[in-house]
């Protein structure tokens, strides 16, 4: 897996290749979140979960960019998409951004920053009966949530293929995740 893309420095989000490099980094976390799966290192996996979706919006963020300019109502909000939500994404405006994208056409964001909202959750609390700290009783609702939500990222990556510069790197670090994903199905 392209797990050393995770620590390359990342380019500027003005710079060309900062989707790319997100979108890599998105992938590469999500084969080490599979890994700690066959680890049985569920919060790990979690957590790996998290951080690779947060890198997924990232570059869907900066993809996005122009778009999301327009459907914002001040310039106080245009600088702060630049400036904080395309480089850092920060958790507890990640459904708000979600809800951006969605108008922006990437329907459903909502439901999985939920999601993986409540997985980064589970990754700090681990399993509560309940309910309180977590949403997971169980290690196999946490197993099929970070299975499911790696599934969609594999999904969405795969959709930006025409959209984006696509490197031979991407092609084989989807094709790695998508692997693993069927091999961890079977």
């Amino acid at each position: 897996m392209a797990v050393e893309a995770v620590e390359r420095p990342l380019p500027k989000p003005s710079d060309e290749g900062y989707v790319e490099a997100r979108l890599l980094e998105a992938l590469a976390e999500a084969g080490l979140a599979l890994e700690f799966l066959g680890r049985c290192l569920t919060r790990n996996a979690a957590g790996k979960a998290f951080q690779a979706w947060r890198a997924l919006l990232a570059a869907l963020l900066r993809l996005e960019l122009g778009r999301l300019k327009t459907l914002v109502k001040t310039d106080e909000e245009r600088r702060w998409l630049e400036s904080t939500a395309v480089p850092r994404v920060p958790t507890g405006r990640m459904k708000t951004l979600a809800r951006l994208l969605e108008e922006a056409g990437h329907g459903g964001m909502s439901l999985w920053v939920a999601v993986i909202l409540d997985l980064h959750d589970y990754q700090y609390h681990g399993l509560d009966l309940s309910g309180e700290l977590s949403k997971y009783a169980t290690r196999e609702d946490a197993v099929a949530d970070v299975t499911s939500v790696l599934e969609e990222l594999a999904r969405r990556a795969e959709a930006l293929r025409g959209r984006i510069k696509w490197s031979g790197e991407l092609e084989r670090a989807l094709e790695e995740l998508k692997r693993a994903l069927t091999r961890r199905a079977q």
